[in-house]
């Protein structure tokens, strides 16, 4: 988006705080002048146990294929069904925008959308079905189509611009995520998403960018995730009151929700190559360590939860190359990997992030454009999608689980305005019986 070990698990302390439950005894008798002690009393029974006493950390999900999955964005409308995206194992669906403008439109039973205005995710479907039937829609029919479904949850940033009327950057940390009301909004807001895709094995991506951002604030001020404050216990005693009020506490609390109501999902944070102050993908020189660089990304992104996450999703480029030219960026990379930056070195990075966090990544929304588009709106030209297909072994190498392709913004080349070329390389490369994945 925005500009080798594995670490050991960090939940054990987080699962343990916060647990009810009080032990009382019986008074010790009275000892004698010279007599021994008399016996103690019996142990009275355990006190009850809070609400969300602890935090669920492991899950239960069916993992990705052995092979190396492929997947594409969703809703473009002229997007060819899910049931005719031969050659692919997921598709995707961002979700953004504001959260429900009233908490009666997450009420459990609410028969129709209609009143909870149009802006709001859950109301991206008809009024007079449910609210949230737009993602239960999409996790259905891309179940049914033997694909596995991925949601981007990326509301934090637009919810806090429309509420709190920050700007994007390190005040979604410091501003927006010490905001209790804000965050108990959020945090509803998220539960509510989770519980429409119920049991339906997916994938969970929590908030681009916003990790990255969160390590930017960290840097600043000295500290690690758990240094960060953040309202998360008070913001949802429900779910969370076991959880640190901290950013570590933060990502923590949204894996456990994950685990409690999509026990299907895998769930992963999002590992962003700018996050440790360098541009590890966009780098041009070879002084700087992109693999020390992708260790402080891995480290942070561990203590705010990632050790309890199954996945980190990360990117390239959330622009066709072709496009940024016409802004006058130079986001290509070479594919002939002689001169910086290159894939090369953006895979050195993403191995290293995979091995010190012990979590596969997940490349997710590359562009689409290829070298045969016009670069004109919608088709413009980028040599990222052919290298990952012309190089399937070095994706895997990466420590990738999958690679997933899909535009970030309109007017870039989508997958059905590419004239078939995303669509032509996955059946390719299914037909020749998949790429295995890597150690």
């Amino acid at each position: 988006m925005r500009p080798s070990r594995l670490v050991p698990p960090l939940c054990a302390a987080v699962l343990l705080a916060g647990c009810g439950g009080a032990t009382t005894s019986v008074p010790t008798g009275p000892t004698g002048p010279t007599g021994p002690t008399g016996p103690t009393g019996p142990t009275g029974p355990t006190g009850p146990t809070g609400p969300a006493a602890q935090l669920l950390c492991a899950g239960t999900a069916p993992g990705l294929p052995s092979h190396l999955a492929v997947g594409y964005a969703a809703g473009d409308p002229g997007d060819p069904p899910a049931s005719a995206a031969g050659g692919f194992d997921l598709r995707y669906q961002y979700l953004a925008g504001v959260l429900a403008p009233d908490a009666a439109c997450l009420a459990p039973g609410r028969a129709k959308a209609e009143g909870c205005g149009t802006e709001w995710w859950g109301t991206w479907q008809w009024d007079q079905e449910p609210p949230g039937q737009f993602v239960t829609g999409f996790a259905a029919a891309t179940g049914a189509a033997g694909l596995r479904p991925m949601v981007t949850y990326y509301l934090l940033l637009p919810a806090a611009q429309q509420r709190l009327g920050i700007a994007e950057g390190t005040q979604e940390v410091t501003v927006a995520a010490r905001d209790r009301a804000f965050m108990a909004a959020y945090l509803a807001d998220f539960r509510f998403f989770l519980q429409r895709l119920g049991s339906t094995p997916a994938i969970v991506h929590v908030e681009p960018d916003f990790w990255g951002y969160a390590q930017h604030a960290a840097r600043a001020a000295g500290v690690d995730a758990h240094g960060l404050p953040a309202e998360v216990p008070l913001a949802n005693p429900t779910d969370c009151a076991a959880a640190e009020p901290s950013i570590a506490g933060l990502g923590r609390c949204l894996v456990s929700m994950a685990r409690t109501y999509a026990p299907g999902a895998l769930v992963s944070l999002h590992g962003s190559p700018w996050a440790s102050g360098f541009d590890c993908v966009g780098n041009a020189r070879a002084s700087l360590d992109v693999a020390a660089e992708a260790r402080k990304t891995a480290d942070f992104l561990v203590a705010a939860g990632g050790d309890c996450a199954d996945l980190v999703v990360v990117d390239l480029s959330d622009r066709d190359a072709g496009w940024y030219q016409t802004q006058g960026r130079d986001s290509w990379l070479d594919a002939g990997d002689a001169a910086l930056p290159s894939f090369t070195q953006a895979f050195t990075w993403s191995r290293a992030l995979a091995d010190r966090a012990g979590r596969r990544v997940l490349w997710w929304q590359l562009p689409v454009g290829n070298m045969a588009l016009a670069n004109t709106c919608g088709a413009w030209q980028d040599n990222k999608l052919d290298y990952f297909f012309d190089h399937p072994d070095r994706v895997a190498a990466s420590g990738a689980a999958g690679m997933a392709f899909g535009s970030g913004a309109t007017c870039q080349t989508s997958p059905s305005s590419d004239g078939g070329h995303l669509w032509a390389r996955a059946a390719a490369l299914a037909a020749a019986g998949g790429q295995p994945l890597g150690p």
